[in-house]
């Protein structure tokens, strides 16, 4: 085919994977040009080939392979977009789809704004729309900051990417998690005019896949690797302060404190973790001064109960869940009540969630 408008990559390393149901929702929905690039990844081709059905012969479908070993979608996720030559870029999990319709919408919100990314909406299988990113009342389809429109939450870079806006960007490799939040952050951080196609068709995350695997924790450092990608990026040594702690408050929120919570169910306790875990918590205040201070009640609490010599998984997994309960002071407001109302605080930053589901 000639150059498409779109370069579509999917990364399926499982016979049982719908990989026609995904690659059929693009092909089979959208009017402009787009290839859609499958990348066998560790797996024999002819499987998927097989599994494609008469999708394989699709003038708008290229089964690629990658055997590289590696348990980590970046690998194949890089392929795919070494091999892109199309003007924008996106990708896709192989248990996804999309809404009829959704990238062609995506290109037009892109020409009419000349953004660099457009973000998609997503719907989370029977969970309902993804309230995040949290944006502004009243900015929160164009132009959109990445502090102010804490882009940061949104760590899956689901949409349209302009490749020449970002000719280079990739996945981390060599990473056992987190392997699309440099990708993810450099967009939100160094792209141009982004846009939210907040009310089109939609992202699909289905969550029907059978063969998924639930491994033990890995080592706090493992983790925590994707901040060694970041920091390595020229753009975050340019941050300010409050860009800064925008985006390190929502790793502390999402990443930090799932990381405590898995090791509450560990064999060896959490003890054996304590340092590792404080260890991250010191260098993301050190990386931006005060962001601790921005986290909610609850959320110290969990933190003062670490950094005791024994601490309490029982208290822990207490506060945990009393970080969840939205309706309480604890979970809605920082200990510093001037901070009350800072836009990265809790209860500005939950409201805007909530704002933006009740606007779709």
């Amino acid at each position: 085919m000639t150059r498409p408008d779109v370069d579509v990559t999917i990364a399926v390393h499982s016979a049982s994977r719908p990989i026609a149901r995904a690659v059929a929702s693009i092909v089979d929905h959208t009017t402009a040009d787009v290839r859609v690039n499958v990348v066998a990844h560790n797996i024999d081709p002819e499987v998927i080939r097989a599994n494609l059905g008469s999708y394989a012969q699709h003038p708008s479908v290229r089964l690629l392979s990658l055997a590289d070993g590696v348990h980590s979608p970046a690998g194949p996720m890089n392929h795919g977009l070494d091999l892109s030559d199309a003007p924008f870029v996106s990708v896709m999990g192989s248990d996804d789809e999309l809404a009829p319709g959704a990238l062609d919408s995506w290109l037009a919100l892109q020409r009419a704004t000349g953004a660099s990314t457009i973000i998609a909406r997503v719907l989370l299988g029977a969970r309902g729309a993804d309230p995040y990113p949290p944006v502004r009342r009243g900015r929160r389809t164009r132009r959109l900051s990445a502090r102010k429109d804490r882009l940061a939450y949104r760590s899956a870079p689901l949409g349209l990417v302009s490749r020449e806006r970002f000719p280079d960007l990739r996945f981390t490799e060599g990473l056992a998690s987190g392997e699309d939040l440099a990708y993810s952050a450099t967009l939100w951080f160094t792209g141009r005019d982004v846009a939210y196609d907040r009310t089109g068709p939609a992202y699909l995350v289905n969550d029907d896949a059978t063969d998924r695997v639930t491994s033990a924790p890995r080592p706090v450092h493992d983790d925590f690797a994707f901040l060694d990608a970041i920091e390595a990026h020229p753009w975050y040594g340019r941050l300010g302060r409050a860009d800064r702690r925008a985006l390190a408050v929502k790793i502390l929120r999402v990443h930090f404190f799932d990381a405590v919570l898995a090791r509450t169910r560990v064999p060896e306790g959490i003890a054996a973790h304590r340092a590792d875990l404080l260890a991250v918590l010191a260098r993301l205040e050190a990386s931006a001064p005060g962001v601790t201070s921005l986290l909610a009640r609850a959320d110290r609490s969990v933190i003062d109960e670490l950094e005791r010599e024994q601490p309490d998984p029982v208290a822990i997994l207490h506060f945990i869940d009393a970080r969840w309960n939205y309706r309480t002071v604890a979970a809605m407001l920082p200990r510093n009540p001037l901070l009350a109302l800072h836009r990265q605080s809790p209860f500005r930053t939950l409201y805007a969630g909530l704002r933006s589901l009740s606007a779709t």
